[in-house]
């Protein structure tokens, strides 16, 4: 089989799965679909497997750096001969890095279902939504063109949105599936006029061309797009922050963030595949993939990216220290460790020495796909056991679910940066960029840190520990080896991912990156990271009152970080209060009272016309003979009238 045939295969074997138990999943026994589901996703995992050994050790590499490898081309929407919508799918370092996350994870995510999801009564719909998923994330990644990309970033929306609420007979599922869907499709406009604007300026929607023709100086192109200003920016930089503005909604980057804790309704295991390690990656993806136009094309627009990405990290980790929802806490922590992918990015730049911000926040999304995905599968096995989603309902779990204290342990320390685990190498390589080239995206980032560390060993002591283990219970992870190995395999990749010399992989030139780890820049963030450890111990090892004390004393603060800084009540009364109140109300009246009412009356002048007129059609003879004499007698008149 070709490499070519392998490609296009991956994202296809997800779509037969999809349509297999969507359109025959009442034929297949609901034993069995969780089973084929998984095997097709094993398949597909593999034949990535095959894929990033054959590009990166065989054919990816020329003259010593990486270039992209294009199959499956296809002229679909020619609009003139210079611009044309084309679609394809593309190999290079960051698609077959994203190929091999997205399978991984969603292959886990798919066994770890069979036990998880064991006994639900839309058991094979779940793996038919999977499957779709699954699909629409790689056509993503793979795209070659910025329109195609578009086309699966609003198909992974609506899979999104059946997942997040696949409980549809709750409430409040309902709600979070809509409040997601709604959300991102305000980003989603900003995304699709920063592509026209591309689109427009450059010519072409594909990538590569986007890339040749507004990165390079000099280019005509660029030169054109950069000379046209608004507001003292650019024409570049608006379409790329409008372009950026998509993957925030997306990635659910302040201010677009409140629909990511809400879509926590869904099913845990989807949290783990699409609110952890793919879709809510998609955002870092779109910034990396065009990221040489943002680098030589428009750096102000990149450094908003940066200082977004900053702040969020800040914000969302002060509020995961104050919530007691498990997913939560993790749903918040999502959102901060993007932050830190997004700053990394951010604080990067465009020649020697330059880019290794590039190179960090790629790989702290692939090791963070690893401890966050098994952080999200032991949340799922906790509830399992306990049926509660809050903390309060937990405690002293450690010997009563070994393996998931053992695994959800690690991955915490994974993402606490503590050396030698694999977060540790990632946000270290995120601190050394940032350091270098941007102190205050630096301190605000080693803040958030230091709070990661805290809230994560906040959540891990608080349903370990706290309280004392009761000697009589029974093992809650007896026989559920489906849910167990997956999160084992994940902690492999919690531990060790770190290891991986990633800058050898990916880069932004892609070329080899040496990503140095000296030890001055260490002491500060493990330092802090291990006093925020310790802190947590103290306060939350056992039960006390002092957790209550300094909720007490941080008074106001506090309770505005636990109501998440009042954002979703800001814009409740900004929907309620001025948009359907001062515009919803008089556009309904005027639609009411005028569209309708111009519609209406002109339906009753027709009616009153009608009456008027209806006895001159009577279908009466007599009436017809009166009319003719009447009409002869009319004319009869008049000609007298004009010839006496």
């Amino acid at each position: 089989m070709t490499l070519d045939n392998i490609v296009l295969l991956i994202p296809l074997l997800p779509l037969l799965s999809f349509l297999l138990l969507g359109l025959a999943g009442k034929h297949i026994s609901v034993r069995f679909s969780g089973v084929i589901g998984s095997v097709i996703l094993g398949a597909s995992l593999v034949l990535a497997l095959i894929t990033a050994y054959d590009y990166f050790f065989a054919i990816g590499k020329q003259g010593g750096e990486f270039i992209p490898y294009l199959t499956a081309q296809l002229n679909w929407l020619p609009f003139n001969s210079d611009l044309s919508i084309n679609l394809g799918l593309v190999l290079d370092p960051i698609s077959v890095m994203m190929l091999l996350v997205v399978t991984f994870v969603s292959t886990m995510v798919h066994v770890y279902s069979l036990g998880y999801m064991k006994g639900e009564e839309r058991y094979t719909t779940y793996y038919a939504y999977l499957g779709l998923f699954t699909f629409t994330m790689l056509g993503l990644v793979l795209s070659t063109n910025i329109f195609q990309m578009y086309i699966f970033w609003e198909l992974v929306g609506v899979s999104s949105y059946l997942l997040i609420g696949f409980y549809f007979s709750r409430p409040s599922a309902v709600a979070a599936a809509k409040k997601a869907f709604i959300v991102t499709r305000f980003a989603d406009l900003g995304f699709l006029i920063g592509i026209l604007m591309l689109g427009y300026g450059a010519h072409s929607y594909d990538f590569f061309t986007l890339i040749d023709r507004l990165s390079h100086p000099g280019s005509s192109y660029l030169v054109a797009m950069t000379g046209a200003s608004f507001l003292g920016m650019s024409t570049l930089t608006w379409a790329l922050i409008l372009v950026f503005i998509g993957g925030a909604g997306k990635s659910a980057m302040f201010p677009f963030h409140i629909w990511l804790p809400d879509a926590m309704e869904g099913p845990t295991p989807i949290s783990a595949l699409i609110h952890a390690a793919t879709m809510v990656v998609a955002g870092v993806y779109l910034v990396a993939r065009l990221f040489p136009i943002f680098a030589v094309g428009a750096p102000d627009a990149l450094t908003v990216v940066g200082y977004v990405g900053a702040f969020t990290a800040l914000f969302a980790a002060t509020i995961a220290c104050t919530q007691t929802d498990i997913k939560k806490v993790l749903a918040y922590s999502t959102i901060s460790q993007i932050g830190f992918m997004l700053f990394a990015l951010g604080v990067a730049g465009w020649g020697p020495g330059k880019t290794e911000g590039f190179t960090a926040g790629m790989f702290h999304l692939f090791t963070h796909a690893s401890f966050k995905a098994l952080l999200f599968l032991g949340a799922g096995s906790i509830i399992h056991a306990v049926h509660s989603n809050e903390m309060k309902d937990m405690g002293g779990l450690r010997k009563s679910m070994p393996i998931t204290h053992i695994t959800f342990l690690l991955a915490a320390l994974a993402i606490s940066g503590i050396p030698p685990f694999a977060g540790f190498f990632s946000k270290e390589a995120i601190f050394s960029a940032a350091e270098q080239s941007n102190p205050i995206i630096y301190w605000v980032g080693l803040i958030a840190g230091t709070l990661t560390a805290f809230y994560i060993f906040r959540l891990y002591f608080m349903i370990f520990w706290h309280k004392t283990p009761d000697a009589h219970a029974h093992n809650h992870e007896k026989g559920e080896w489906a849910m167990m190995i997956p999160m084992m395999l994940l902690a492999v990749g919690a531990v060790f991912g770190g290891f991986i010399p990633f800058g050898d992989f990916i880069s932004a030139t892609g070329k080899p990156l040496e990503l140095p780890i000296e030890l001055s820049h260490i002491i500060l963030p493990v330092g802090l990271g291990v006093l925020s450890i310790v802190a947590a111990a103290i306060l939350y090892r056992k039960e006390s009152d002092v957790p209550q004390r300094i909720v007490n004393a941080l008074g106001g603060f506090y309770r505005a970080a636990y109501r998440k800084f009042y954002i979703d009540e800001i814009y409740l009364f900004i929907t309620k209060k001025i948009v359907f109140k001062l515009m919803g109300r008089p556009s309904a009246w005027f639609d009411r009272n005028v569209v309708d009412g111009t519609v209406q009356k002109t339906g009753s002048l027709t009616i009153a016309l009608s009456h008027a007129i209806k006895r001159v059609q009577s279908g009466k003879l007599q009436a017809y003979t009166m009319y003719f004499f009447g009409g002869v007698l009319l004319l009869v008149v008049l000609l007298l009238y004009k010839f006496a």
